[in-house]
């Protein structure tokens, strides 16, 4: 009997403080997750520069659970005693699925991770992420589910509501489905790309009897210590602040080239790494350098190896050094507070008039000021076209965008999509491809040759016939008996 209650005893998993403590060992330096950009090699350069813990990017529960190419890609090929404590975080709208897909990843990490604080336009078309905040009880069976099934603790990533009161009540409800660790990003969903503004430390206090993890804010250790003390929270995750700074947690700003050449020998040492997360790395890097040297950013875009990428960022390097040697690194009209070759975290432009729901009021769009600025408040047009087709058009001005200008398609007669222009049946692809088998015809517009595969068959078919019917009009062969009687003879 013993040994039964010291078997559970070991398998029971650890619950909130405890598991804080014990496993993530009272981590307070937190990695934010990051799509392609928190990948393996990064989170050890972090790690060895002052992070306590890391996520892995958010990955989509159903694309896990069905592709095993996505799993060896995103967790299964990058275990590595170095890199725990390690959160895996999951976007999911059902519970089945994300349960089955965190039962996967379980052995692999520490703890699962559900997102609700992803904000994008991606995550609305989806489902998943911030814009499930609302759907309460769905997130009560998602939570409940995965601490009842997972032998690994639950945690969970949110934003705050506008409302101080709801984000309590909101948090408080995920803790009491089972939610062992809480994240709080202080900004709401609508708080984006332009409107990012600043976060609130004021929804992020003390309300729940679960560890806390503040986001928002976070460019500087002075900012870890500050949220710490006005919050009260066990730790502090930050993600663009450490895009731009790997050393932000240590409390140093070394040059870029130091984090840069680092970085890139650590995704030497642990292949593979996407070429696309080593050259979005890069372009966070040296931000503030690429603003000066539009040639090498130029470079760094085109380039299609990592020794290449080495190369450019070598050529930073030497240009910044050329600088400092010449004395004459401090542009006099700069805002940076540093030199543009020491990292230091990227500010956002302040948003436009803002209103309580968010919306921008003032509508005049400054001549200064970068082109994606530009796109996202001219006009009524941004109500209309999203920011891909706004691009589009200031590529191709002649090009017609607007819906209620686009040529009308006639409507498939049976489903009621789009027809082919050539269509024999006047139907969509997929109604003709019924059609086309059923009555054996051809539709040359959708490359359906149903008629003309039949009938080759059928000439196929006619031919063996005719040489058959050949076969049998030649003379017979002599008969068994006929053979056996000649070798009795022959034999005699």
């Amino acid at each position: 009997v013993c040994l039964i209650y010291l078997s559970v005893y070991k398998m029971a998993k650890l619950q909130g403080f405890d598991f804080w403590r014990k496993t993530l060992k009272e981590a307070c330096f937190v990695v934010a997750p990051m799509v392609d950009q928190s990948e393996l090699a990064w989170r050890l350069l972090s790690r060895r520069h002052g992070a306590h813990l890391c996520y892995t990017p958010m990955l989509h529960a159903q694309v896990f659970l069905r592709d095993a190419n996505y799993r060896r890609e995103n967790l299964y090929n990058e275990v590595c005693e170095e890199d725990r404590p390690l959160i895996t975080q999951f976007c999911a709208n059902d519970p089945d699925v994300f349960i089955q897909a965190a039962l996967l990843a379980q052995n692999y990490c520490d703890a699962i991770d559900l997102n609700l604080g992803c904000p994008q336009m991606i995550a609305k078309r989806g489902h998943y992420g911030a814009f499930l905040q609302d759907e309460w009880e769905l997130l009560q069976k998602m939570v409940r589910l995965a601490n009842e099934k997972l032998s690994v603790p639950i945690t969970c990533k949110i934003r705050v509501f506008e409302d101080i009161e709801k984000t309590v009540s909101y948090a408080q409800m995920l803790e009491k489905a089972g939610c062992q660790l809480l994240t709080v990003h202080g900004r709401t969903k609508d708080q984006k790309g332009a409107m990012t503004g600043i976060a609130s430390w004021d929804h992020v206090r003390e309300a729940v009897n679960i560890p806390v993890f503040a986001n928002g804010n976070i460019q500087h250790l002075t900012d870890v210590e500050r949220c710490i003390k006005e919050t009260g929270v066990q730790g502090v995750m930050s993600a663009e602040g450490n895009l731009h700074n790997p050393a932000l947690f240590e409390g140093r700003s070394p040059p870029v080239w130091e984090m840069a050449d680092e970085y890139i020998e650590v995704v030497r040492q642990h292949p593979p790494c996407n070429l696309s997360y080593v050259r979005a790395h890069l372009f966070k890097l040296w931000h503030h350098t690429l603003q000066i040297h539009h040639d090498l950013r130029e470079e760094l875009a085109k380039v299609k190896t990592l020794e290449s990428l080495a190369n450019v960022s070598k050529q930073l390097r030497l240009r910044c050094q050329e600088e400092i040697a010449r004395g004459n690194y401090m542009d006099k009209e700069s805002s940076l507070p540093f030199p543009h070759w020491i990292c230091q975290p990227y500010v956002r432009p302040p948003p436009k008039d803002v209103s309580v729901k968010g919306k921008v009021q003032d509508k005049e769009v400054k001549t200064t000021g970068c082109q994606k600025r530009v796109l996202e408040d001219t006009t009524l047009s941004a109500q209309i076209l999203s920011k891909n087709k706004q691009k589009k058009r200031s590529r191709n001005p002649n090009k017609n965008f607007s819906p209620d200008q686009k040529p009308k398609y006639i409507k498939c007669e049976q489903c009621g999509n789009p027809k082919g222009n050539k269509c024999v049946f006047n139907l969509c692809r997929g109604c003709c491809k019924k059609k086309a088998y059923k009555e054996v015809a051809n539709c040359l517009s959708h490359g359906l040759k149903f008629k003309t595969k039949a009938e080759a068959k059928k000439a196929q078919e006619s031919k063996r016939d005719a040489e058959i019917e050949m076969e049998k009009n030649c003379s017979p062969p002599q008969s068994l008996q006929h053979q056996t009687t000649l070798l009795q003879e022959y034999k005699a």
